[in-house]
């Protein structure tokens, strides 16, 4: 049974989010995604909030599993034998910085590979700081977001 971690702040979890946890069920027998705790980007949601929307967004996805991950993700990765970490990549600014941690990571962890996947072209604009920003300045986010995200978006951001 092959496992893959998709990690991430996923604050909010987005429609291009789940396009990619979609793609990588095809791809592994089970999928994480761990949503991470301790993060420098300081989130707007707490990370119950986090895990809870995207429990909620994915519930209907086989063979998904919903996990904080405190800590390395190469040690998270190691800890649930995962052979993957899925990475998306939205546009050609991403490659930079996804590049240098997959390097980091295979450094670390050589036995886990990093996979890049894109999402769905109509997904490739979303990011979870523009979800919120919209929402925050009151417009529509319903073809950014599932349901259950944007009511939590409402009652966070107004």
């Amino acid at each position: 049974m092959t496992t893959a971690i998709y990690p991430g702040t996923f604050d909010p979890i987005t429609k291009g989010h789940t396009d990619l946890i979609k793609r990588a069920t095809k791809l592994f027998d089970s999928v994480i995604v761990a949503v991470a705790a301790n993060t420098s980007k300081q989130p707007v949601f707490s990370l119950d909030e986090r895990l809870n929307m995207a429990q909620t967004t994915t519930a209907t996805i086989e063979r998904v599993e919903i996990l904080a991950l405190n800590g390395l993700l190469v040690e998270f990765a190691r800890q649930h034998q995962a052979v993957a970490i899925i990475r998306g990549l939205r546009a050609v600014s991403d490659f930079d910085y996804e590049f240098q941690l997959a390097g980091m990571n295979r450094k670390l962890a050589p036995e886990v590979e990093t996979l890049f996947l894109t999402p769905d072209e109509k997904f490739t604009y979303i990011s979870s700081s523009l979800v919120r920003e919209i929402a925050r300045l009151g417009g529509d986010v319903s073809d950014f977001v599932h349901e259950n995200v944007m009511a939590e978006l409402k009652r966070r951001l107004g």
